[in-house]
This record gives structure tokens, sequence and C-alpha cells, in this order.
């Protein structure tokens, strides 16, 4: 079993790309926790950050943008022995990584400036967030996939783009650590979801999207849903809770330093997702496939031995139950901007594929959408309506 460090609640925190998913949930355990000296950066403007929270040196905005090395180094200066939690990243659902191949990669140079500044300070801890996309596509072809263990990320094929830029930048913090002393920890994520998320404009994960597709079918009396693929494609989804559990479990980790999965075992179809959400809203919709658009690869699921071995635990939140919130959240946040029924305002499906001409393109299609309640959010915490460029 792994040793964890001793907690210090005065030590640093910088939280990079805070303003996105998974950064403003681990800021918000943070404080929960009674961290005193948090960081939460993002190039995002403030406004267009999931979580906002008291208490927190935000760095927004051009001054957040950790493309500029200058940048880097300002964040970092003065906070020799922090922890640094590299989350920032250009990314999306499946229809946005596999259309925006060079600007996914681009990240990397987020990732090794953050190094080369954590390195100049002194950190104590430098979490990278990895990808299940590191994995070699060969090991995917199949829905009934065997689970990956973290050995199958070689010989290297993991997915175009986005999933080299993870690999390689799991290799940089290797290197950082054994020539430079860089005490860097590496989780390999197999798809993060939760409230407090992307639920519509392109970058959203499968749970956000099959929810709103659900919910948007229910709400217009329009009983039908579009799939992308033929739905047998298969996943393991992980709730935003044991994921900020699994970070800081790793993080805290005094001598274990290789890449390790953090995500559910619970092996799902893209079908039997649908049908979860369909039992959540009370509704049977009428199916139709869409077998052109970007689905990746046939099948993936996290092979959970070693984090077991290592930290006796593994992500164990129900897929159903997490459902249950997640869908809960995205139809406050649904009803509050469109409403229900037929009378109001239009609703507007973004979607990021292929155009006529075989280039990437984000498109609109609209739907019907009506009348307008109040918006629902937990207390403590500003949602924002711009999509994530960030975790």
């Amino acid at each position: 079993m792994a040793s964890p460090s001793k907690i210090n609640k005065n030590q640093p925190i910088i939280v990079c790309g805070g303003g996105g998913f998974i950064g403003g949930h681990l800021v918000a355990k943070f404080l929960e926790q009674g961290y005193k000296q948090v960081v939460c950066v993002d190039r995002k403007p403030m406004d267009g950050w999931y979580q906002v929270h008291r208490g927190v040196k935000n760095i927004a905005g051009a001054k957040g943008d950790l493309m500029s090395m200058d940048n880097c180094r300002r964040v970092m200066k003065g906070l020799e022995g922090a922890k640094v939690y590299q989350l920032a990243a250009d990314m999306g659902g499946m229809g946005f990584i596999e259309t925006h191949k060079a600007e996914c990669m681009l990240s990397v140079m987020i990732n090794t400036q953050m190094l080369i500044a954590a390195k100049e300070v002194g950190v104590d801890r430098f979490f990278y967030a990895s990808s299940a996309c590191v994995y070699n596509a060969d090991k995917q072809r199949d829905p009934r996939v065997t689970a990956l263990k973290e050995a199958d990320a070689y010989p290297a094929m993991p997915e175009d783009g986005y999933g080299w830029e993870k690999l390689f930048s799991e290799r940089m913090c290797r290197h950082f650590r054994e020539d430079f002393g860089t005490q860097a920890r590496v989780a390999r994520f197999h798809n993060v979801y939760g409230p407090l998320g992307t639920w519509e404009g392109g970058r959203e994960k499968a749970p956000a999207a099959i929810c709103r597709k659900v919910m948007h079918a229910k709400h217009t009396g329009k009983l039908e849903i579009e799939i992308w693929g033929d739905g047998q494609q298969t996943r393991s989804f992980m709730y935003i809770t044991d994921c900020v559990k699994g970070i800081q479990m790793i993080t805290d980790s005094k001598d274990f330093f290789e890449p390790i999965n953090l995500g559910s075992s619970e092996l799902v179809s893209i079908n039997q997702l649908v049908g979860i959400a369909e039992q959540i809203a009370g509704v049977k919709l009428n199916r139709s496939y869409k077998l052109d658009a970007p689905k990746g690869v046939a099948g993936r699921n996290s092979d959970n031995s070693l984090i077991q071995k290592t930290f006796g635990w593994e992500p164990d939140t129900r897929l159903r139950e997490g459902m249950e919130k997640t869908y809960e959240w995205i139809e406050g946040e649904y009803l509050a901007k469109y409403g229900s029924g037929r009378g109001g305002k239009k609703f507007v499906e973004v979607s990021y594929h292929s155009n006529a001409n075989g280039k990437a393109n984000g498109h609109a299609v609209k739907n019907g959408s009506a009348k307008k309640p109040a918006a629902r959010k937990p207390a403590g915490a500003k949602k924002a309506g711009a999509q994530s460029k960030s975790r």
C-alpha cells in the first residue's frame, strides 16, 4: 500500500484550469478541507468559470493563460513547496477532440512550461491530469473490451491528437522526476461526469449530452433521440466526487510515482447509458443512429487492479446514482435557460464534426423549447454559461 504524505493546510495549492469542471470541484474540496492558500488559474474570463469561490486567489483571462511561459512563472513566483494540479487543457467530448487535434496537442505547451516553472521554484508535488485516450487503439476495437491495464499504453498508439499530447506529457512528468527530482504524479482519467460541467455547446461529454437530449425530448414532447454511432460502443464513467478523491490520494502518495488509472470499472454501452437517462426522466424515446458521427474507440474500460492494490480503493459511485444527480442539475439549467413546452425560447443544438467538405465544423441546429422557471445552483458557487477550455 502506498504511504500518504503529511498534510499541511498552510501549504500553497495551485489549481491550473481551476475555472473548469474538475478544477472547480477540486478547489471546492480544498476549501472544505480548510486549506488557506489556494490559487485558481484559468484563461477564461471569470464569468466563464464553472465555479468561482471566495477565499481563493483567482487569476483569470490573459493573466491566467498558461500558454505563456511568463504567466507560468508569475503564477509560481514565491510558492516554493506548493502542490500544483495541472488540469488546464483545450479539450472536450469526442466530437471536439476528433476535429480539433492541433488545438488539443498545443496543450503540451502548458504542461511543459508549468513543469519548468514548478522545477524552478521547487514544488512539493506536481499532479498531471492524463487520460484513458493514451491507450493503444488496437486494444479497444471490440465493445466487449478487456479492461485496460496501465501497461496497455505501450507499444504506443493512442488517440490521435489528444491522446498523443497526453502520453507525451506523461513522459515529460517522468523525466522531470528522474532528472530534476520534481515529484510528479499522473492519473489517467476515464470519462469524468457530474454537475457543474459542460452540458451543451459541443464540448460536453456523453453523459451530459445524453441527459440534455433526453430532457429536451421530454419537455418538447418530441420523443426521439439521435445517438452517435451504433450505440454498441462501450465506456466506463467516473463521477466527479470519486475523481477529486482519487486526485488527492494519488498526489499525496509518498512512494507511488507511475501513471495510474482513475476511473470506474462499471462498463456500459451508449445504448445502456441512454436507457438509464430515459428511466430517470420517465420517458421512452425513438432512437436514430448517426453512423458518420465521431464515436471514438469501440470499447474502453478501466482495470482497477493497480489502484486497489496501491491505495485500497477504487471509484465506486454507481452510474445510476451519479446520472440521477447529473440529470437533476442539468435539467435545472436547461429549464432556466429554455423552459418547458412549445411556446418559449428556441434550443440550439451545437456539435463538432465534419462538414460536407470533410473539415471540422461546429454547427447549430434549432429545436423547440419554451417557458422559464428559476435556475438551480449549489450555494457558494457561481454557474457560468461559457464553454470550458479546461478541465
